[in-house]
């Protein structure tokens, strides 16, 4: 998880994200868990592929800015909910959230989980 950010990140964190497309494709349910990690401040998706970093189109911990630190140790879910159009941003703002399922099927989105310690971001993973 560390070691798939840019650069790598020597942590003993792990993370999983979990998503769920509506069946008219207007809302992704998420669900993200992060356990023995630190000081979170904020989680979002990111666009770009492995091994590059990119900018922020949701916001996921918190729902939107800004950052919110989570003091200590943390282990559980550290965010759940919905995204629609109405959520993206950055590149992605005013477009419909089948730009964002384009962006993730084609293997160029993430999630990035970011602490006091790796404010650039301490675990990440592509979303398949």
């Amino acid at each position: 998880m560390g070691g798939q950010e840019v650069p790598p990140a020597a942590t003993l964190a792990q993370g999983q994200a979990v998503f769920q497309l509506s069946k008219d494709g207007t809302m992704l349910h998420y669900t993200l868990i992060a356990s023995n990690i630190e000081n979170i401040l904020q989680s979002h998706i990111h666009l770009a592929p492995a091994g590059v970093n990119g900018p922020v189109v949701v916001w996921l911990y918190p729902s939107s800015p800004p950052a919110v630190l989570i003091p200590g140790r943390f282990s559980g879910v550290l965010a759940e909910g919905t995204i629609t159009a109405d959520d993206l941003v950055g590149p992605l703002a005013g477009q419909p959230l089948s730009s964002l399922i384009d962006e993730i099927t084609a293997g160029n989105a993430y999630v990035n989980v970011h602490t006091s310690q790796y404010p650039g971001g301490e675990i990440r993973g592509q979303i398949r």
